[in-house]
């Protein structure tokens, strides 16, 4: 029996009459005390989405057992997927960037305070430029340079890989990494690459977002975090805010305006990512509170 710790499951499964008292009766049988339990019924879907969190100590199942019993419980008889993590081992978070220090150093700024319960093992970029922040923070830094031709991206993004898998990467965050990632590293990742885009999805596109933004006289700008996936900026969307604007506003105070609310979006995303708070279906999240 484990001692310590939480179990965590996620799911999602076609709406019937009596799961949720299936799921909690499964759990509560085996000696399991739930302390979180939150559902979504999608009534267009006809779909059920639950997280569910209980305390280890004196559960009777062992943990490495835990989705293999519930599965053979519940998978065939509800068409049910389901997902298992535990409160004690942390996820291993590798960020990605290139030139832009805003969302790094937001990122490094809570992990180094103690507000995520995640490690750090590594910093990728393809440029050499923010190694001192890295340095600043204690984690190791990559550089592999991207040929303007994109002639090596099959050779970097390999070696990329190789990287991501001795240091046990669990999820990877984009702090305005300026490369395309491949379908490879995407495929290996599945909904565990998290971007952030400087947009309100869907909105201006292309170089210079907030230059449009001014010219067309907005009245809010936005940013919006999502996992990424083959189609460019098309992912499942975890997190999205904006801040009203006006006309005394130049392209250098959205700029700011912008890149201040970047940050605030990452870093809910990453958070409910670690919190394992996010469900995805098709095109689209469930994000418990």
């Amino acid at each position: 029996m484990e001692t310590t710790g939480k179990a965590i499951l996620l799911l999602h499964c076609p709406d019937r009459q009596g799961i949720i008292t299936e799921v909690t009766g499964f759990i509560t049988r085996n000696h399991g005390n739930i302390v979180y339990l939150d559902q979504y019924v999608d009534t267009i879907e006809k779909r059920l989405f639950m997280r569910l969190e209980w305390e280890l100590a004196g559960f009777a199942i062992p943990r490495l057992e835990i989705k293999r019993a519930i599965d053979a419980e519940f998978e065939h008889r509800y068409d049910m997927y389901t997902g298992v993590y535990f409160s004690d081992e942390k996820p291993r978070m590798a960020i990605f960037v290139s030139k832009m220090s805003h969302c790094l150093y937001d990122l490094l700024a809570r992990y180094r305070a103690g507000e995520w319960d995640v490690d750090i093992p590594c910093i990728v970029s393809n440029h050499e430029d923010l190694r001192f922040v890295a340095a600043q923070f204690g984690i190791p830094y990559h550089v592999w340079e991207v040929a303007p031709d994109k002639s090596n991206l099959a050779e970097v993004e390999q070696a990329e890989m190789k990287l991501l898998e001795s240091e046990r990467v669990s999820f990877i965050v984009l702090a305005r990494y300026m490369q395309i990632i491949g379908d490879r590293m995407i495929e290996r990742y599945p909904h565990n690459i998290i971007n952030i885009h400087h947009s309100f999805l869907p909105a201006f596109v292309g170089a210079k977002p907030y230059h449009q933004a001014y010219e067309r006289g907005v009245k809010i700008i936005g940013a919006t975090s999502h996992y990424v996936t083959r189609e460019l900026d098309a992912g499942p969307i975890i997190e999205q805010d904006v801040v009203r604007i006006s006309h005394n506003d130049t392209p250098q105070s959205l700029v700011l305006k912008g890149r201040d609310l970047e940050k605030i979006v990452l870093s809910r995303a990453v958070s409910k990512h670690i919190e394992r708070k996010i469900l995805t279906y098709k095109n689209r999240t469930i994000v418990f509170g």
